[in-house]
């Protein structure tokens, strides 16, 4: 099975943007604040890895099980994540972790563009 080019870039960036996204979770400030309990930290710690995992699934579907829907899935998380990024920024300012999030924003709508464009448009099956 020959695996388009555009197809290993597709994987090749969203890795990276996943990897980016498990170092921003390993660094966060885990320090208990009177609106933040180790409990909360933990779960939203727990979650965000639970959801880097789920997308690393998603994309091992699209680019080797040939899945059109997890493309679609990805497309909607990068959505969210830049409506989330714009809010982070316009309350914070920028800040580290939104540069990591504006770079791993960058490497998932180029790893989404390569899965619709080139020779990745006949790969995916509906």
């Amino acid at each position: 099975m020959n695996v388009p080019n555009n197809v290993l870039w597709f994987q090749l960036l969203l890795y990276l943007s996943l990897i980016l996204d498990a170092v921003s979770v390993a660094f966060n400030d885990r320090t208990p604040t009177p609106d933040a309990t180790d409990a909360m930290i933990a779960a939203n710690t727990l979650l965000n890895g639970g959801l880097i995992l789920l997308l690393v699934y998603f994309v091992h579907l699209a680019a080797r099980r040939r899945k059109n829907w997890p493309r679609w899935v990805l497309v909607a998380a990068l959505v969210l994540s830049v409506i989330s990024l714009v809010d982070v920024i316009g309350t914070r300012g920028l800040e580290l972790d939104s540069g990591i999030e504006i770079v791993s924003c960058v490497l998932t709508a180029l790893g989404l563009y390569f899965s619709f464009t080139g020779d990745a448009k006949g790969w995916f099956n509906a």
